[in-house]
């Protein structure tokens, strides 16, 4: 166990039984100012998306982070490093052969399992936070999983239906067939040697915003990068030409269609990776009687899609809004 500030951070694994130990970072505050009553709330899971682990929902350049300000706010935390994501393990699992299907229905299935046999809320289901590809692995794993064991889902600048493409990712996932053909390697080692040149450019705006962000620190942020995945990188180039995903048969934007649980979408405006009328497609294609759209960004403070969890006004305007809903889930539209 370690401390930090008011928080206690424990790390653990659980087998997925798919070959790999899955790691898992539990955060609580030992002096949290909760949203209304003192009552245990749901745990609250956090699955990360593409090309990426769970560091970054653990940092923040200048304030809080992401699991800090909702363990603050009285939350019991966790976030999961998926299959070939941070911490987590093959133990004999293939590092190859598999793509969002095993990431839903396997690897989210047991961190979900885990978190509610490790609980100390007593609670019997557990909040999910979808972030950017993590979105869609929640949604799948609510369509094709155990729903039952699930609360409120927030979807943090996540794909649906791709009703928008960014110019330059539509030509990165241009062939679905080289797309899964292409290794990659050493991604982290790229990013670290391309990020000071690219700060300095426009074409770092689709992703981050400068203006926004604290970027001093840039050499921690990269701790996030992961090499990514060729199976998955051809998925989601045959998802964008088809701009619905196909999972185990399913349409999963359909399925949503089907899906009861509240659901807050969180946009940001100025997303280039997932532009923001393909980040609104979880809400607009949920099914819950309680769904929440909170948009942010604006041309005096742009937010891209890093910027959701690394802006100087996350904790304000993503982080707090965020907690109060998970605290009340309601229905509306928001723009901060």
């Amino acid at each position: 166990m370690s401390t930090d500030d008011a928080l206690e951070i424990t790390h653990e694994t659980t087998p997925n039984r798919d070959g790999w130990m899955l790691s898992l970072r539990k955060t609580v505050a030992r002096r949290p100012r909760p949203h209304g009553d003192e009552a245990p709330r749901r745990p609250v899971l956090i699955v990360p998306g593409y090309g990426m682990n769970s560091f970054i929902f653990g940092f923040h350049p200048t304030g809080r982070s992401l699991e800090h300000h909702l363990a603050w706010r009285g939350f019991e935390v966790w976030s999961v490093d998926l299959r070939a994501q941070g911490r987590s393990r093959s133990t004999g699992g293939a590092l190859t052969g598999w793509g969002l299907d095993e990431l839903a229905t396997i690897d989210t299935a047991a961190a979900v399992a885990h978190v509610l046999d490790r609980t100390d809320t007593g609670a019997s289901q557990v909040d999910l936070i979808g972030c950017s590809l993590g979105t869609s692995i929640m949604l799948a794993h609510a369509v094709l999983g155990d729903r039952e064991r699930l609360g409120s889902l927030v979807a943090f600048g996540g794909p649906l239906r791709w009703a928008q493409v960014h110019p330059l990712v539509a030509l990165a996932f241009r062939s679905p067939w080289l797309a899964a053909a292409l290794p990659f390697k050493g991604t982290r080692k790229m990013a670290e040697l391309a990020l000071p040149l690219l700060l300095k450019t426009p074409l770092m705006s689709i992703y981050l915003n400068p203006q926004s962000s604290d970027m001093s620190r840039w050499r921690e942020m990269i701790a996030t990068v992961e090499d990514p995945i060729p199976q998955i990188n051809g998925e989601i180039a045959r998802w964008i030409l088809d701009r619905d995903l196909t999972l185990q048969g399913t349409n999963i934007t359909k399925a949503v269609e089907g899906l009861g649980n509240p659901l807050l979408c969180v946009v940001a405006r100025q997303d280039g990776i997932v532009p923001a009328e393909t980040a609104r497609s979880p809400y607009l294609h949920s099914g819950a009687a309680l769904k929440a759209l909170l948009e942010v960004g604006d041309e005096k403070l742009p937010h891209a899609h890093a910027d959701l969890f690394l802006s100087r006004e996350a904790e304000a305007r993503v982080f707090e809004p965020t907690a109060e809903w998970l605290a009340r889930p309601t229905s509306g539209i928001a723009g901060v």
